[in-house]
């Protein structure tokens, strides 16, 4: 990856004034972007701004599919969790920077740009301005950014059981495959090592070479198979120290104090969907708590029984909090989507105490016969290929049909499996086993 370069700004760039419409639109478009298209209308929405062969984010808290693509089919569908990693050390909060680096295995020049409050990143290939030279351009171009990250951050805060169930079965998945490269590079490169460093082979210099370079790839293998378990995967102990660290500004400032209960570092390690909806729940019912004009201790505690995550939050008020609150039961229904339970305890003049429980598996459904469906075969094709991943324009190609045609396929799988978008059809399919 080359050096960062800085960005040329024109402070004679035509105004952006021409374009309001176009740009209401486009952040409209954007606020209400289910997760599946948040790409693609980000691209769009940008379009007029900032020109580009591809658009990528890279999100860790979707750990099931934390890249979101649009663009060449060519770049999209060959560019690494690994590739973008590299470029995350170039990043310096919000500003964005012009390089080149190694993207879908070849050298492109991009525009990265990082989400401080979700980590998340944007890389874009290609870029040139709209308007011929950055200017304004580029401040619209990192609004439009914000508004896509937040919305992600929002989609996996509020998720509902079919994005769950299909999160989940695509972790587990994604852990497999590479668990599988993993063991078959390992003992490729632990055979080879073991052949170099045999005393039959007389060239020192290259037995020494080519050793270190087999043992830096096994170091470079190991690492990205300890990262994707981590994206599935996170203890409970970090999960608890995330949630501190989150909470912490509302110790600094609000004048109350939040108390913190460990929970045993020997827990269980929490699917990385619960890890997150976790923090979000135990975020929302303090915040709730702190609403009341008589507190000044809120303690939150969490344990782990091996099946589930137990979490606990108590306030010291005088009991007036409801779980009739249109917050708690906001909160009572995100629980319900893990398939967990909430139970609330009220006394007048002792504060509220709210028990949460989160089963750490995922509860399985009796098995469908897909017959039950009537499926026609093309139907049932196009199924399949949505359970791999691919966009509309993959399953064209790969069926030989049109775009069109795809997407009539996927009303008419709607209406037969009774879903209302690609995440309930995908999640369906897994809990049938397809």
């Amino acid at each position: 990856m080359s050096a960062v370069t800085s960005l040329p700004r024109d402070e004679e760039s035509e105004s952006l004034s021409s374009l309001p419409w176009l740009f209401l639109r486009a952040v409209a478009s954007l606020a209400d972007a289910p997760l599946t298209d948040i790409a693609e209308r980000l691209r769009n929405a940008m379009l007029p701004y900032l020109k580009s062969s591809a658009l990528v984010i890279f999100t860790e808290d979707c750990t099931g599919r934390p890249q979101k693509k649009a663009g060449e089919e060519s770049i999209i569908s060959r560019v690494s969790i690994a590739e973008l990693e590299k470029l995350r050390p170039a990043l310096s909060g919000e500003n964005p920077v012009f390089t080149e680096a190694e993207i879908a295995g070849r050298i492109l020049p991009v525009l990265a740009l990082e989400h401080v409050s979700s980590h998340a990143m944007l890389v874009v290939t290609d870029p040139h301005p709209g308007a011929g030279s950055y200017g304004a351009e580029l401040d619209v171009v990192k609004y439009l950014w914000r508004i896509a990250a937040r919305r992600i951050q929002e989609k996996i805060a509020d998720a509902p059981p079919s994005y769950l169930l299909e999160s989940r079965a695509a972790s587990a998945e994604r852990l497999r495959v590479t668990a599988e490269l993993t063991d078959m590079h390992s003992t490729t490169l632990e055979t080879l090592l073991a052949a170099l460093r045999s005393a039959s082979l007389n060239d020192a210099a290259a037995r020494s070479t080519v050793t270190d370079l087999a043992g830096k790839a096994l170091i470079s293998i190991r690492a990205l198979s300890d990262r994707t378990t981590t994206a599935v995967e996170e203890p409970v102990a970090r999960a608890f120290e995330r949630l501190r660290e989150e909470l912490r500004p509302l110790t600094r400032f609000s004048g109350i104090e939040i108390q913190f209960i460990e929970p045993p570092l020997n827990g269980r390690a929490l699917p990385g969907e619960v890890a997150h909806a976790a923090r979000a729940i135990v975020r929302g019912l303090v915040l709730t708590m702190m609403e009341q004009t008589d507190i000044s201790r809120i303690r939150t505690r969490w344990d782990c029984d091996g099946e589930n995550l137990l979490i606990n939050v108590r306030d010291d008020g005088g009991g007036v909090l409801t779980a009739d609150s249109a917050s708690v039961r906001g909160l009572e229904r995100r629980v319900k989507a893990l398939t967990g339970q909430l139970r609330m305890e009220v006394m007048p003049g002792w504060g509220a105490d709210v028990f949460v429980s989160l089963p750490l598996d995922l509860t399985t459904r009796p098995a469908r016969d897909a017959a039950g469906w009537n499926l026609a075969a093309r139907e049932l094709e196009v199924l399949e290929l949505l359970v791999a991943g691919h966009r509309n324009r993959t399953i064209a190609s790969t069926l030989g049909i049109s775009e069109n045609t795809v997407k009539f396929h996927v009303r008419n799988l709607f209406k037969k499996l009774d879903v209302g978008s690609r995440t309930e059809a995908i999640a369906l399919a897994h809990s049938n086993g397809l």
